[in-house]
This record gives C-alpha cells, structure tokens and sequence, in this order.
C-alpha cells in the first residue's frame, strides 16, 4: 500500500517538473494569495498590538481631565462665545475638584492629580531639561509603572513634602551611567531632590506619542504631590506679580518657578492642576461618569468651560473597531486570491487530464486502479498549492519586514498566520484537484488508448 503510494507521488513529480513554467503560472494564484494573507495578519496583529500598548499607556477605565488654560483675545474679539466664557473668573482644576469628584461621584476607583513643570535637571555637570510631574502613589498604579529598584513614595514623603524623586530609565541613563542613582541628588530646578526608586524602562512608540499626545515617561522625574505644591508650584494662591498682571490685562510670570530666578516666558494657567485622572470600577460607567464630571466641573467653574473630558479607552476602542474592518476588508481580498488560484488549479488539472488521456488509459490497461489515477492527479494538484504556500509564506514575511522598515507601520509575523495561509493553501490543493482527479479516473481504458 505505501509503495503503491510512494509510486503514485513519483509519477505526479514527474508531471509536475515536465510541465515546470505552467505548474509556476498555475501556483500564482496561491502564491499571491497566500503572501496576501500573511502580510494582512501581520498588518493587523501589529495594529492590535500597538492599540493594547496604547491602552497599557493610558490605563483601563481612565477618565482624563485637561485644563485649558488659554485665554485667546482675537476670539474675544470676534464675538466668540467660548472665548467671552473663558473670560470670565474660574478658580481653574485644583485639588479641590478632585476631592470633590472622589467625595461625591460613586464608582471611583483610583483618582490622580498632576502638576507638570517644564524644568532642568542638573548633576556632575550635565544639565538637561526635562519634566517633573508631582504626583501621588496611585499614579503609578493607574498607568501600570513598576519599579525597578528602591521604593515608591511613603505617606510620611507625601504628607510632609520631602524632597524625594524617582526617575525614569532614560534619567538613569543620561546622569548616573556607571554608578548607582539611589540615594544620590539631583538639582531640579531650585532644589535638590534625593532619588529613591527607578522605573522599569517603558517602551513607547512614535506613534503612541503623536496618536495619544503623551511624552517619554522614561525622561520624567516624579516627586510627590504635596511636594510640587510647597516647594515649587501652587498656582491656587495668588501673588502680587499676578494681581497686577491682571490689572493691567496681561499675563503674569512666576520668577521663582525657572531656575536662576529669571523670567523666561509668560504663564497663561492659572489652573492648580495639569491633568486629573480618575480610573471608574466598571467600563459601562465611563461614559455617565465623565458627563456627570463634566457637569460637576461646570457648576464648580461657574458654568466656564475651561476644561476637557476625555476618554482615551473608547477613543482607542473604536481605532480598533476601525482597523478590524480594515482586517477584514484585507482577509476578504486575500481569499478571493486563494479561491482564485484554487480554481486556477482546477482548470489547469482538468486540461491535463484531457492532454494526458491516452497516459490515464496506458496505467489502467496495465493494471492500475482508479485510485492510483486519483492520487495522481491529487498528489499533482497538492504539490502545485503546497509548492505555492511555501513561496507565498517567504514571500509574505517579506513583505511585512519590507513594510515595518520602509513605511513605519509595526507588523507581527506569527506561526499561527503561517500556518493558517499555509493550511488553507494545502487545503485548496486538495479541495480544487478532486473534481479533476476524478474525471481522470472514470475514463474508459479502451476508449482513452483509440484518443487522439
């Protein structure tokens, strides 16, 4: 039985490399079909792959509030009704409005309030800008930060505002290359700060940072809340640079908040806070629990509208949606190539049966059984797709090293899209040379020798 099999395969290789040029025109179709579908998967596992770092950088279930801080006096000008809004007093994002959001709002999990000051680091010699964000515990908590050596703030750090950081990867990296950074300082600004922990590296694509519109976290210095608000910024108490900056119409500056007490730009926010973020308990609550925000926020603000509610999640959740569709509008093309080439194959083997008629009838006269006949034609037509899938698979991984490199669009190549395209592949073979296979096997031995 094998050897009869062993036989038959022999023979179908034969045909096969006799006919070289039409076996390769008639394996296109596989071909094409085949790098189609790995190139699309990979597309798409990239896209995907992307989208869950994107929501691993934004967290789950986070509502964002942004201030905005901007007051712009051409629109004011032009009759603009946002702009006559913003106009008017606010007492801006502040501590008191995430006190109020935790107290009131039910279903809050975790809530984070940020100052974000624009700064320069300094130590050894090297001055660098960079950002330090004041932040509490549940920060890196919300946002999946993890350390890598020391230790997160304390409470007794939160509340008696001591002078403590911990520092990205790439802050590591930049001032203290070959020695340990733990329980070293670092000039911020003004002060100094004692560094405590590490952050693990976190791996942020460009475009994570364009889509999503968030910086390097691995060049940021964090330091607790409280400490941001008693040693360097509190926007809420009023001074009387900014008293007279307002009487004049103008804009205020604060001398003490750019390092050598130099005034080097004006500073249009008067917000306490530079982002608040509240993570909800169940992802149906998102979108009640920011327009209850939004209104509580209204009310608090005296109906200015001088900040913004944003769900990154959902906004995220539907570029997904967006690029399923995309999958699937690939997948369905790629098919078509693959029912293409199957039928392609099908034609090809039903005219070889009729130019090899007096062969069929030759091997049936000697003593060969229409099953022989069969796994002939099945070998022949298995071989031309299989043959194609493994061209179709280098040519397809091809492809998606091309398009990584040269358009910047992240691709996943994995087994299992190979082995998908390359089964559906042998599948086809199989499928598409039965008929043919068939045909050759019920021709009459008699009638197939007296063929011209």
């Amino acid at each position: 039985m094998v050897q009869k099999i062993l036989m038959n395969l022999f023979i179908a290789v034969e045909a096969v490399v006799a006919n070289r040029l039409r076996s390769v025109l008639t394996a296109l179709g596989i071909i094409f079909g085949v790098a189609a579908v790995i190139a699309m998967l990979a597309i798409g596992n990239g896209a995907q792959q992307e989208i869950i770092e994107q929501m691993r950088l934004v967290g789950v279930n986070n509502i964002v509030i942004r201030p905005v801080a901007e007051r712009t006096e051409e629109n004011i000008a032009e009759g603009n009704t946002e702009a006559e809004e913003k106009s008017k007093f606010s007492p801006g994002l502040s501590v008191l409005d995430a006190e109020a959001i935790n107290d009131v709002i039910p279903g809050i999990n975790k809530l984070s309030p940020e100052i974000i000051l624009d700064t320069y680091i300094i130590n050894n010699g090297i001055r660098r800008s960079a950002k330090l964000v004041g932040v509490n515990p549940t920060y890196f908590q919300i946002f999946n930060f993890e350390l890598e050596r020391g230790e997160m703030f304390s409470e007794n750090h939160m509340k008696k505002g001591e002078p403590v950081c911990i520092i990205g990867k790439s802050i590591k990296a930049k001032f203290f290359p070959t020695e340990d950074p733990l329980g070293k300082y670092l000039k911020c600004g003004n002060n100094w700060v004692k560094v405590i922990g590490i952050l693990k590296e976190r791996l942020i694509s460009t475009a994570s940072l364009n889509n999503l519109g968030i910086r390097d976290y691995n060049m940021d210095v964090y330091i607790p809340f409280h400490t941001m608000l008693v040693r360097y910024r509190n926007r809420q108490f009023m001074s009387r640079e900014m008293i007279d900056a307002a009487n004049r119409g103008g804009t205020w500056v604060r001398s003490d908040e750019v390092e050598g007490g130099e005034v080097t730009a004006e500073d249009k926010n008067y917000h306490q806070l530079d982002r608040l973020v509240v993570q909800v308990d169940e992802t149906a609550m998102m979108t009640p629990t920011a327009d209850i925000i939004s209104r509580m926020l209204s009310r608090r603000h005296y109906d200015v509208v001088d900040f913004e509610v944003e769900i990154p999640e959902l906004l995220l959740k539907q570029q997904q949606r967006t690029n399923d569709i995309f999958n699937y509008v690939l997948g369905a093309i790629a098919g078509i190539s693959l029912l293409v080439g199957g039928i392609g194959i099908m034609n090809i083997m039903l005219a070889s049966v009729l130019e090899r008629i007096k062969e069929i009838g030759l091997r049936l006269s000697l003593g060969a059984k229409k099953q022989d006949i069969v796994n002939q034609f099945l070998f022949e037509a298995m071989m031309i797709s299989i043959s194609g899938g493994l061209i179709g698979v280098f040519l397809g991984v091809s492809i998606a090293i091309i398009v990584s490199a040269f358009a910047n669009i992240p691709t996943v190549v994995t087994l299992g899209s190979i082995a998908l395209s390359f089964g559906v592949a042998a599948s086809v073979g199989l499928i598409f040379g039965i008929a043919p296979a068939r045909k050759a096997a019920s021709q009459d031995p008699i009638q197939s020798l007296r063929y011209e």
